[in-house]
């Protein structure tokens, strides 16, 4: 079964022997605007996997032909099919049966019966791991060394804001909110509004739901609160700002919609297990370190 509508773009491959639970979990997930192509067993999911390449695959362990541990091995062993994020959905409750699971990579694991809200925030958790591994790997992959070098001081400072910048958490709306169109009005008055005294309520109105009916959408959807999202914008903009200007922890917080800085501190360590100085501290400092070593390893070449 392969859904006709696609409305945020996202393919998932349901491998479950019962018909009728396969069949739930698939209008489930179609109801939600996924694409949905389901397996009943093993042998199909794999080729089902290979050929559609969906974004995430969801399995059970006990299914004929090859169990749920075969298959997450050889999709593993494939180059193609190796990074796809894996769910086990699965009656197999023994703590042994978790850990072997999590050993062969498995992404996350849900144990039946299960309700729709619970698989969709763990949908939502790993697909949102997997853009952010792609993120960091597209970054990763870039050369740093393929500049025009004029002298050493130019070379170390130009090593020094190129290790800063990939040091830096990207702040761009396309990065840091998931892209689900049923939440690009929430996201979008989010990103136009963080520097202010926002809060669920505002936004709320601003996208005409009640606060109640946002909070379960959201929630639903990502797996996170309204507030969280707010929170995590906020966090994005002060780590730039720490990183790119001279500007005091008092401005900064002001300026990423903060009336508290002790409010300020308390977010920014409860995200980052540090002070917002100490942060900028460690950040800018092993950024000078590492272009220290790349423009060594330059010369080198």
């Amino acid at each position: 079964m392969t859904s006709k509508q696609c409305f945020n773009e996202k393919k998932i491959l349901v491998i479950e022997a019962q018909v009728e639970t396969r069949n739930l979990f698939l209008k489930s997930l179609e109801a939600e605007g996924f694409c949905v192509i389901g397996a009943e067993n093993g042998l199909v999911g794999i080729q089902q996997a290979q050929e559609e390449s969906p974004d995430l695959i969801l399995s059970e362990i006990s299914i004929p032909k090859l169990d749920g541990y075969s298959v997450l091995t050889k999709l593993r062993q494939n180059f193609v099919t190796a990074i796809i994020p894996f769910i086990f959905v699965t009656a197999n409750v023994t703590r042994g049966d978790i850990r072997k699971g999590m050993e062969l990579g498995a992404d996350d694991y849900l144990t039946k019966p299960c309700t729709v809200d619970e698989l969709l925030r763990a949908i939502a958790a790993c697909l949102r791991k997997r853009n952010i591994l792609q993120y960091w790997y597209t970054r990763q992959s870039q050369p740093l060394s393929e500049l025009p070098l004029a002298d050493n001081t130019k070379e170390y400072q130009t090593c020094t804001e190129i290790t800063i910048a990939d040091n830096r958490k990207p702040t761009n709306l396309e990065f840091i909110f998931p892209s689900d169109p049923l939440l690009s009005e929430v996201f979008s008055f989010i990103e136009n509004n963080y520097d202010q005294q926002i809060t669920l309520s505002d936004v709320a109105v601003a996208v005409g739901y009640s606060s109640t009916y946002l909070t379960n959408l959201v929630r639903r959807h990502t797996g996170q609160t309204v507030q969280n999202w707010i929170i995590e914008r906020r966090m994005a903009a002060a780590r730039t700002l720490l990183l790119e200007t001279d500007e005091t922890i008092e401005v900064i917080a002001t300026k990423v919609g903060y009336q508290s800085v002790a409010h300020f501190f308390r977010q920014f360590r409860q995200h980052h297990q540090t002070s917002p100085q100490a942060w900028r501290k460690e950040q800018l400092g092993g950024a000078k370190t590492r272009a220290k070593e790349l423009l060594s390893l330059s010369k080198d070449m």
